[in-house]
């Protein structure tokens, strides 16, 4: 049965922005793709084979329940990377599948050293360093221990990645922040480099970017794919100091679904919940089955916009759980059924993600993985 809204994937907006990823990559840096967050919104599901489709093989998830979606997705090998969460009862599952992942604390690597050796196969391990961001990864004056503690059980082991994570590289008040860490890193590097990593990353999105030599041997792109920047700083950075700039990116989602409910509201009522919309004259009101419970912030109520055949439109009322009002007094013939545009193209009008944060406090990031996995996703050319 068809969804109250539904999500449109481009393929070529997708291969756009590969081939723009890949041409400012290092030629012997792997790529791998950050789909956590249900792919930043795009459906793990639906998002992971189009990638696949068009040549990449390595991609990064935040936990194992979504490296176990991912793969379950894919018809074609891939490597899998776990950047974050995994329980001692999913180590098992991923040395078997071959499933690759972080370890930034004791007891993980304890366990997976366990769990390999009775298990009888490797375990697949990247060793996350802490360089400054004080989120997770081993610090300094563990690094010896480690060394030693990987060396004795290499057996066991593949060291499949030595990586650190930057503290905020899309934005220039971090350049010092971010410089001590590489100088960090490169201590770190020059540590293990007898264990021989086989990748050695460290480069989110921003870091790609604006730190090149930050590269190294993969990195693990996440919003830049979908057609995002991580900041307007990243963007000038990189693109827009150039005459005539223009976007190279192309955004990936289309967000729509269609009107329920047409109804004309007297001068002097109030529309929806409390007293926060007054009508100050006859007023068309379309009801949309959209609310907040399918990722459309309450914050939006009053000030959120949308497309309704071609034209933009505005949200009147307070957001509901499931359902939204949009002041459509000025369209002519507006009908049950109608395309409502939340995200996308209709006409010759847009509605950005990025347009979001104006009309509330939400970031790109934010939005789009607070979009329900049971929105259908559906892939166009």
């Amino acid at each position: 049965m068809d969804n109250t809204s539904y999500i449109e994937i481009s393929r070529s907006a997708l291969e756009n922005n590969l081939d723009y990823i890949r041409a400012k990559k290092k030629a012997k840096t792997k790529l791998s793709l950050v789909v956590k967050g249900n792919a930043y919104g795009h459906g793990i599901d639906t998002y992971g084979p189009l990638a696949a489709s068009l040549g990449v093989n390595h991609f990064s998830v935040f936990d194992a329940h979504e490296a176990y979606q991912l793969k379950r997705s894919l018809s074609s090998p891939a490597e899998i990377m776990i950047m974050g969460m995994i329980t001692d009862d999913q180590i098992p599952w991923a040395i078997e599948e071959g499933v690759g992942f972080f370890v930034f604390e004791e007891h993980r690597l304890k366990q997976t050293i366990a769990v390999a050796k009775a298990l009888g196969q490797k375990a697949r391990i990247h060793l996350e360093l802490e360089t400054g961001m004080n989120r997770t990864g081993f610090v300094k004056n563990q690094w010896s221990h480690l060394y030693k503690l990987i060396q004795d059980n290499s057996e066991h082991l593949i060291l499949e990645g030595l990586c650190t994570h930057f503290a905020g590289a899309e934005s220039v008040a971090n350049h010092l922040r971010i410089s001590k860490q590489l100088k960090a890193f490169k201590e770190g590097r020059k540590t293990f480099k007898p264990l021989e990593p086989h990748y050695i990353h460290a480069a989110c999105s921003a870091a790609f970017l604006r730190f090149p030599k930050s590269q190294y041997d993969l990195v693990r792109v996440g919003i830049l794919q979908y057609g995002f920047w991580p900041s307007v700083e990243t963007y000038i950075a990189t693109e827009g100091m150039h005459e005539n700039a223009t976007d190279p990116l192309q955004r990936l989602i289309s967000w729509k679904s269609r009107i329920m409910n047409v109804k004309e509201v007297a001068k002097g009522e109030y529309i929806g919940y409390g007293t926060s919309y007054l009508a100050t004259q006859t007023t068309k009101v379309a009801a949309v089955p959209v609310g907040y419970s399918h990722g459309f912030s309450r914050s939006l109520s009053n000030a959120g916009r949308a497309l309704v055949r071609g034209t933009r439109v505005g949200v009147i009322g307070v957001v509901n759980m499931n359902v939204m009002m949009l002041d459509v007094s000025h369209i002519p013939s507006v009908e049950v059924g109608d395309e409502v545009v939340l995200i996308g193209e209709q006409g010759n009008q847009s509605i950005s993600v990025s347009s979001f944060s104006e009309y509330s406090d939400q970031m790109n990031y934010e939005l789009l993985t607070r979009l329900p996995q049971d929105i259908p996703r559906y892939i166009t050319d």
